[in-house]
């Protein structure tokens, strides 16, 4: 049976016995069903690419039998069982299963099928293998017969599909019912977040066009540190001792990026430098920061009920924020008219405060904030919308996707202060790209430029020393 799946008859003889279940499955009942004749199922030499197991037959059976099982078996006495016991009952069903179906299966395969139903039953379908697989960052669903992942900063498809379109929207809705969220045609945008914090986002019918469209952005089990972006190259140890003691001596920083950059990350990273003696409250649209302190309030945004009313945006919470003796703020993603109320909250008391914004460059980063806090209405001038900002921020990072994948710290900039109406700012680090390699890779490197932040004089009197060589832009870094 290498490498090919071949439907052939069962003999006529008469299934084997199960033995019998668990007493805690009393009243289980389980009926076997007849199918039409087998049909020819795909090999795994026509798609090596795919797993045989997504075969239509195989999928279909899988489906169906998931199906049954819901109806025939007492799912609570099922959910008292250990995962053991249940893998063993689910087992003995399954073998006399295919015996009907005239599915030949090997034990290696008969064992995943195994796992495929318990994955429908208690998890998310098709989609746990890829959310176990830790190479991946990002699963991208276009319909239910198109799935593409992210691995290493690149995109190629996946084999894994759905049976049909309802299957897909089933798990759908088991993912937003998690979170006390809902998703149909009256409501078609949701956003979500799974159990580990990876972030989720859909649009059904008749948003989606071909079918639901699926976004889940993954997020590690184990937070990447500033160690851990040092070694793939993402910023230089000089950096990133720079920037933690930033972090420890309460220079409020921005960290700047476009989509799928990794300011999350980064700013996962860096909080780890917060004092475990601070009290942390974060603000997020989804829930997706994992701090490591242990006194952190998280609180989360909500959408309108049925009736459009009921909706808490970020900007009441940042207010409430205020009201809770918070140390330090975190808002996981400024894009509103909350911006004004982070600033002021940064401008009376905050300080260390962080908050990530979508730009391309630190300029734009500042100029993206005068525009959100426009968006807060108040009759305010452009001088004295810079002047806040230049008042409560003081470190900008920016980071970058470069187009083989891989991210990478830009620009460290130290906003300054005013000089007239213009935010006066001054860069600190910088990546420099020189060319692409043969492979697609970006060819580059970190420097100095030169200049020495004007914050070492806080770092210094909290007793932190940074070597003045780390400014050198004739070092190598």
């Amino acid at each position: 049976m290498a490498g090919r799946f071949t439907a052939r008859r069962a003999a006529p003889e008469a299934l084997p016995p199960i033995e019998e279940p668990s007493p805690a499955l009393e009243g289980v009942s389980w009926t076997v069903f007849p199918d039409a004749s087998p049909e020819p199922v795909q090999s795994q030499s026509q798609s090596s690419s795919i797993n045989p197991l997504l075969s239509d037959r195989l999928l279909d059976a899988k489906v169906r039998l998931h199906r049954r099982l819901i109806e025939e078996v007492n799912l609570s006495a099922l959910e008292k069982l250990g995962e053991d016991e249940m893998r063993q009952h689910i087992m003995q069903l399954v073998q006399q299963y295919i015996l009907v179906e005239r599915l030949a299966l090997n034990a290696k395969e008969l064992g995943e099928f195994v796992s495929e139903i318990l994955d429908e039953m208690t998890g998310l379908g098709p989609l746990e293998p890829l959310l176990k697989d830790p190479s991946i960052s990002d699963i991208l669903i276009n319909g239910h017969e198109c799935v593409y992942v992210e691995r290493g900063g690149l995109l190629e498809p996946c084999g894994v599909r759905f049976k049909d379109e309802q299957h897909l929207l089933r798990i759908i809705n088991k993912i937003v019912a998690a979170v006390g969220r809902r998703v149909d045609e009256s409501h078609p945008l949701c956003d979500a977040r799974l159990l580990d914090g990876s972030r989720v986002n859909v649009a059904v019918r008749p948003i989606g066009v071909d079918g639901p469209l699926v976004s889940i952005r993954k997020f590690s089990k184990k937070p990447f540190n500033l160690n851990k972006l040092v070694d793939i190259g993402a910023i230089r140890p000089q950096m990133a001792e720079l920037l933690a003691a930033a972090v420890k001596a309460r220079i409020t920083t921005i960290i700047s990026g476009g989509t799928g950059s990794g300011k999350t990350t980064m700013l996962n990273a860096l909080s780890a430098f917060i004092s475990e003696k601070e009290r942390l409250i974060t603000i997020e649209d989804a829930a997706e920061l994992q701090l490591q302190q242990p006194h952190v309030a998280r609180m989360e945004t909500r959408p309108p009920n049925l009736e459009g009313k009921g909706e808490i945006r970020q900007r009441e919470l940042v207010k409430n924020a205020l009201r809770m003796r918070p140390e330090r703020i975190i808002l996981g993603e400024c894009r509103g008219e909350e911006a004004f109320d982070m600033l002021q909250a940064m401008n009376t008391g905050h300080e260390g405060s962080m908050a990530t914004i979508h730009a391309n460059n630190p300029r734009e980063a500042i100029s993206r904030l005068e525009q959100l806090i426009g968006m807060a209405g108040l009759p305010m001038t452009i001088a004295s919308t810079r002047g806040q900002i230049a008042s409560a921020i003081r470190l900008i990072v920016q980071l970058q996707r470069m187009s083989d994948g891989k991210r990478r710290v830009t620009s460290i900039a130290e906003i300054t202060g005013m000089e007239g109406d213009i935010v006066q700012m001054q860069e600190i680090f910088k990546y420099v790209r020189t060319g692409t390699a043969p492979d697609g890779s970006v060819i580059g490197h970190f420097q100095a430029t030169g200049v020495r932040p004007r914050f070492l004089t806080d770092l210094l009197a909290m007793g932190i020393k940074i070597p003045g060589s780390y400014f050198d832009p004739s070092q190598p870094l």
